[in-house]
Order: structure tokens, then sequence, then C-alpha cells
């Protein structure tokens, strides 16, 4: 009998690690993300060339992507790494609309339709609705802003916190005035709804 509780401890141990090592605690990203607010300022979308990995623009500055990349990284987790190790796996899977022929790890993981790709193919690909509901805090959301009539995709993260008349929750985002947590998410036409949760190396 004694012989049989050994091996069943060590698979409940082993299982009990392996479930440590997949979790994600979507309040520490959240508030990672909120956090950039008392020191993200301004918004710059020029091309800068950054380190590889973990590079990064000045954090008084950045885009709609920089929230999510710099939120990531404080969990451990470096975008620009693990996009462009995706790219240049599958680089006939990422959009071509920059003209590019081969991976730029200087912006690549800061292009919103480059991580609706990444976050698609190794994340959850969530149903885009009406109902404020199906958006839970973590979540990660795309629009297109369509200024002038032309492409403007855009990203945030969904939080907690509710909207004054408490229907929808609040976004966490850049959308040129620095990091912000605003009601916006219905405020423009959504074309994503992702959810993305890393294992732990």
């Amino acid at each position: 009998m004694t012989f049989l509780r050994i091996p069943l401890l060590v698979v409940l141990l082993l299982a009990a690690t392996t479930a440590q090592a997949v979790s994600f605690d979507e309040t520490r990203l959240i508030q990672a993300a909120i956090a950039q607010s008392s020191y993200t300022k301004g918004y710059d979308g020029s091309y800068k060339t950054i380190a590889y990995p973990n590079g990064d623009v000045a954090k008084e500055t950045g885009v709609c992507t920089d929230v999510v990349i710099r939120a990531y990284r404080t969990l451990g987790f470096d975008l620009q790494k693990l996009v462009h190790d995706d790219m240049k796996k599958n680089f006939f899977l990422y959009p071509k609309r920059w003209g590019l022929k081969t991976t730029d790890t200087n912006i690549d993981h800061r292009r919103v339709p480059n991580l609706q790709v990444f976050f698609t193919r190794h994340g959850k690909k969530l149903q885009v609705t009406e109902n404020p509901d199906d958006y839970k805090p973590g979540d990660l959301v795309t629009w297109d802003l369509a200024y002038l009539n032309t492409l403007l995709p855009h990203i945030g993260i969904v939080t907690a916190q509710k909207s004054e008349d408490d229907l929808r929750p609040l976004i966490v985002h850049n959308i040129g005035r620095g990091v912000q947590v605003e009601d916006i998410l219905f405020h423009y036409k959504i074309t994503g709804h992702y959810r993305y949760t890393p294992a732990s190396e």
C-alpha cells in the first residue's frame, strides 16, 4: 500500500507545480498598465531604434501598444522577443502592409495588427459583441479609430473599474494623451477581442 502512495504523491506534487507555472494574474497585469499613467504623459508614434530584447522607448512617452508591452513585461513576459520569435518562424502569417520583407525588432511588436496575429495564435481570440459583460478584466481589445477615412488601429486593456453608470468596464490605453483609464469601450469600431495568459517559463 505504501508503495502505491509514493507515486500518487509525486503525481499530485507535479500537478500542483504545473498549475502554478501556468497561472496568470490579470489583476497584476491591469495594475502594471494603470501604473503607467503616473509617468507616461505623452505619445510619440515615430520610429525608434531600441535595444533587443527588453527594448523600450523613453517611459515618459510611447504609443498604445507600449501600454500592453510594458504591462506584460512587468509580469516577466517580453512581447518584443515573443513576437519576434514567432514572426521569424511564421513571417508569412503576419501583415505585409508596411512593405517589410523581414522582421524588425524595433517596431514589429509595437504594431497593433502584428499583436492581433500573435494573440490569435498564442492566446484566445474572443467574440466581438456589444455586450459589455463579455469584456472581462485583463482582456485585450483592438479598435479602428478610422481617422480621416484611414485605418488607424488601437489597442487597450480592459480593467476591473466601471463607467460612471456602472455599465461598461473602463479601458487603460494611450490614444495620444498619455496613459489614461477611460470609458471608451464602444466609442470606436472594435476589430478584435483577445485574452493572452502566457505560461511562466
